[in-house]
């Protein structure tokens, strides 16, 4: 089992929290009372911005998810990137849940595209993964919180690890997993599931 060892908070909120940090204890040296909501603020920007450790499960055809949330859909899908009938598992990210992004499956990264999304203007990060037994994973990263957008640490030609930790996402994130047809898909609606741990499907090879 792989373990990606990193900061137990997210470095992308470093400056954010050390910020808060600051105005909660000059309030605190001049105003104490009023300094107590600041601290409140503190203590749950400390608690989104946790970025637990993750034992990648020790299985190369299983897909893990890429974010921490809930199963919103299971369907068959026609895969627009890659012109193919495809399977489609929809995660939702709840405000609550770990930011983190993870990589579902071991390999290479294709290619990337930024895609317009046209419910409010906002953009959606999309990376197509290939193993090196050539199965081709799409992955969609849209939704989020406000205009804030994805934070993908991804590159064309970039060789990435399963469960690996690639990118920093924030509440209200939707991811879509595109995946061969013949996937064997082992979530269902509803189902809570955790990044770089939790298996959404096996990839099925004919021997």
């Amino acid at each position: 089992m792989a373990v990606y060892h990193h900061s137990f908070i997210a470095k992308e909120g470093w400056t954010l929290l050390f910020l808060i940090f600051c105005i909660a204890a000059v309030s605190s040296y001049f105003f104490f009372f009023l300094s107590i909501p600041v601290w409140m603020l503190f203590f749950l920007v400390l608690f989104l911005l946790r970025d637990p450790h993750r034992v990648i499960p020790a299985k190369p055809l299983a897909i893990v998810s890429p974010i921490q949330g809930v199963v919103n859909s299971v369907e068959p899908f026609y895969d627009p990137y890659l012109k193919r009938e495809a399977s489609k598992i929809v995660i939702k990210m709840r405000w609550y849940d770990v930011f983190s992004l993870r990589s579902p499956l071991e390999g290479q990264i294709k290619q990337s595209w930024l895609v317009s999304n046209d419910k409010g203007g906002k953009i959606k990060n999309v990376f197509w993964l290939q193993s090196d037994e050539h199965d081709d994973i799409v992955c969609s990263i849209g939704g989020g919180f406000l205009w804030w957008k994805p934070d993908c640490k991804i590159n064309m030609g970039e060789r990435i690890g399963q469960g690996q930790r690639c990118g920093f996402m924030h509440f209200g994130t939707i991811v879509e997993l595109i995946l061969p047809a013949m996937a064997h898909i082992e979530v269902k609606k509803g189902d809570r599931i955790t990044s770089g741990e939790s298996i959404v499907a096996n990839l099925i090879h004919n021997k």
